[in-house]
């Protein structure tokens, strides 16, 4: 299990700053065949490339959790062909639950019935979704997705895209791609992962661009991530003026490091406490109305 010193150094940033607690976007629970091939594909890169640091059981990892101070998490999950989506969308409500800390979560894949579940789940309260164009491997501008985008945005309702092309790029990652879906449903509610590593800058002009972009943490400026994908320090002024909508996001428990490191990172940017609450906390707050 995970030591008292790092459970109490977590809860120390965020007591420092006045927050009840921290709200991570980007965490992944999920069935256990699905969440241990994930990690089977990991182990597959090598020895000491990318250990899974929490591997526990689902209880344990609930616990990890809500020991570090998460007062809301997510359980996301994303499907890598057609007929999966539904039954993980399943999965996920039943999850949530047991588990009402956890905002409900789905996702979708381009198929000819997304629309129809996608509105489902977001009729009985879909909190966010997950796309993942690199595990996926689909295009987001595919017409079977067309209504899908559009459905959400209406909604209002959030969806994280992992669209950058990192840690390894997809036929359909980069900004490109995604671009295009906003440019075609610019009110979407879209939350980029990783920051948008490698392609920071663009993804910030993203943000810029679209009122209701945001990006997660997830991740971006660890010391894991730097030595592959530096964050350009000269856009740290930037990322520091569009603060309001950068949300926490760890990528729990699919890490190669401790917790602790991503919040020891997001603090050694030096951006202010007031966007460090933001980050941790206050953004997510006020983006799910919690």
């Amino acid at each position: 299990m995970v030591g008292a010193d790092e459970r109490a150094e977590v809860r120390r940033v965020w007591r420092d700053l006045g927050l009840p607690g921290l709200v991570d976007v980007h965490t992944h629970f999920m069935p256990d065949n699905v969440l241990s091939k994930v990690w089977a594909y990991f182990d597959a890169l090598g020895d000491g490339v990318w250990p899974i640091t929490y591997r526990f059981d689902q209880d344990e990892r609930l616990d990890v959790l809500r020991g570090f101070g998460v007062r809301y998490f997510t359980a996301l999950s994303y499907p890598h062909r057609p007929d999966m989506a539904r039954w993980l969308n399943s999965w996920a409500a039943s999850f949530t639950e047991g588990n009402p800390d956890c905002l409900r979560s789905a996702t979708f894949y381009p198929e000819p019935d997304a629309k129809d579940y996608v509105a489902e789940a977001i009729d009985s309260g879909t909190r966010v979704f997950k796309a993942h164009l690199q595990v996926g491997a689909y295009d987001p501008r595919d017409p079977l997705l067309t209504d899908v985008w559009g459905t959400l945005a209406d909604a209002g309702t959030p969806v994280v895209v992992h669209c950058g092309s990192g840690p390894m790029p997809g036929d359909f990652t980069g900004p490109g791609p995604f671009s295009e879906v906003l440019r075609a449903h610019p009110r979407l509610t879209a939350v980029v992962a990783h920051a948008g590593a490698p392609e920071y800058t663009a993804f910030l002009d993203l943000v810029e661009r679209y009122e209701r972009v945001h990006l997660d943490t997830t991740m971006a400026f660890t010391p894991y991530i730097e030595r592959m994908s530096p964050f350009p320090r000269a856009e740290l002024p930037r990322l520091r003026d569009l603060g309001h909508r950068v949300l926490l996001g760890t990528d729990f428990p699919n890490i190669p490091y401790a917790y602790l490191e991503q919040i020891r990172a997001l603090v050694d940017l030096d951006l202010g406490s007031a966007w460090l609450r933001g980050v941790l906390h206050d953004n997510a707050v006020g983006l799910f109305g919690l």
